[in-house]
């Protein structure tokens, strides 16, 4: 309805001024909303999932306090780890003495004083030509090639560890085709394209598919299995990134959807003793016979409870009691069986207590709800000894993806997502069990084509 002036109102009807006086009503209503949502405090990475990269940075005094340099008092020092056999070693001996200038050529020293430096050498490409000889027999007048060895197939014009560097520096780095170009030109001397390096990294997901999907099998058969998930951007739209880990190995999915549907597909026919998740409802769907919720999640979400009202003391002490759990699941072996039964139950028992009380505030009620409804699933790692009280894990295996993702803006295609997948379940996995990711990129690329050999004469 427009604005109207003073006269206009006198002279309105009656049905007017009620239709006027509603929008003034829910006009109001909307602003009043408004207002009370700008006056909460903003999320951060201590009361949200925020990243602590979105939080607001505030600025350092322009005078500052003269922090002492050098480690903390009590630090350990730390030194360089030496080289046992060193590639090369230099003897500075002593041919006078410096104070009388006596030839000591033959004395014997007493001691010496190792120092050492590590040096990289010239990296130059190593480039293989294999000649393919074409005989005609001169039996049957027919022509005859030369067979290939291993590795030096046709259609192949990079070796196994260029390959290798080239997954790992677009996988593991995030560097753009570009700066993987201009490195394997600046450093290796490689003229690479963007296009070969692109089928560099296809041919690595190809062969990365069958692995990932057997760590993939050996992850849906463990007891316990935590999940979560990113969103991801394919081909301009909006996909899903899963992660699900184990103690036996790291499974990531980039699926269109975020339904339980994904979880079913990973899972088959198997069902996990836990499942570690936040309250997402395709989470709470996976099978398995019991769940552990995240409690980092519902600690971030107290905290931003307390934020909106800071006098609400059911939030400060559901907050404590929780962070008293995860202390107690720490101290289990230190406990005797007897004691820590003991402090369970009792943790058990307060967290009935303040689930029972009665709370103000819309969103101390929804939080209150939540527990209520997930009260079987709020302390089960205190009762499994392999379950752990968060899904830290899998937020800390996802975050690399969040890196990658805001580097390069997404996929392109739905293969280079697919690949992606696979190649992180590759290298998570590695990191978790070993060996080095690169070592793990580089058993994908085939057989060595010939022994690297690194030169002396630096």
């Amino acid at each position: 309805m427009s604005l109207r002036t003073a006269e206009q109102v006198e002279h309105l009807a009656h049905a007017e001024l009620v239709a006027l006086v509603k929008a003034l009503m829910a006009e109001n209503a909307a602003l009043r909303a408004e207002l009370d949502t700008l006056r909460q405090p903003p999320p951060t990475s201590r009361n949200s999932s925020q990243p602590p990269s979105r939080d607001a940075k505030r600025n350092l005094p322009a005078v500052r306090r003269r922090k002492k340099l050098g480690p903390p008092v009590g630090h350990a020092r730390s030194t360089r780890l030496w080289v046992e056999e060193p590639d090369r070693i230099i003897e500075a001996t002593v041919e006078g003495c410096q104070h009388c200038h006596a030839d000591v050529r033959g004395v014997e020293p007493r001691a010496g004083v190792r120092r050492q430096l590590t040096e990289l050498p010239p990296v130059t490409p190593f480039v293989l030509e294999v000649r393919q000889h074409d005989v005609v027999c001169p039996n049957c007048h027919r022509s005859t090639r030369g067979a290939l060895p291993e590795g030096l197939e046709a259609g192949r014009s990079f070796g196994p560890r260029l390959a290798a560097t080239v997954v790992y520096l677009k996988h593991e780095q995030h560097l753009s085709y570009e700066r993987v170009r201009q490195l394997c030109r600046d450093l290796f001397g490689v003229a690479l394209s963007e296009g070969g390096a692109s089928i560099l990294l296809q041919r690595a997901g190809e062969a990365a598919q069958p692995l990932a999907a057997a760590i993939g099998a050996q992850v849906a058969q463990s007891a316990v299995i935590g999940s979560d998930e990113t969103s991801a951007r394919v081909a301009g739209r909006t996909w899903w990134q899963w992660v699900f880990r184990s103690v036996v190995g790291v499974y990531f999915l980039i699926r269109a959807s975020r339904g339980a549907q994904v979880i079913a597909e990973v899972m088959g026919e198997q069902q996990a003793e836990c499942w570690v998740s936040d309250c997402l409802s395709a989470q709470l769907k996976a099978p398995a016979q019991q769940r552990q919720v995240c409690l980092a999640h519902q600690l971030r979400d107290l905290q931003r409870l307390r934020d909106q009202q800071p006098r609400l003391p059911w939030a400060v002490a559901l907050q404590a009691l929780f962070r008293e759990a995860i202390h107690l699941g720490k101290r289990r072996d230190r406990l005797s069986p007897a004691g820590y039964t003991r402090r369970v139950t009792e943790v058990e028992r307060r967290l009935d207590r303040l689930l029972a009380q009665r709370v103000r505030g819309a969103d101390a009620i929804r939080l209150r709800a939540r527990y209520r409804v997930h009260r079987a699933h709020l302390l089960v790692f205190l009762h499994a000894p392999g379950v752990p009280p968060d899904n830290n894990a899998c937020e800390r295996a996802l975050r690399p993806s969040v890196i990658h993702r805001k580097v390069t803006n997404g996929f392109r295609s739905e293969w280079g997502a697919h690949t992606y997948a696979a190649l992180a379940t590759i290298s998570e996995t590695a990191k978790l069990q070993g060996p080095s990711v690169f070592a793990a990129f580089l058993s994908l690329m085939g057989p060595p084509v010939l022994p690297f050999v690194v030169p002396q004469n630096l």
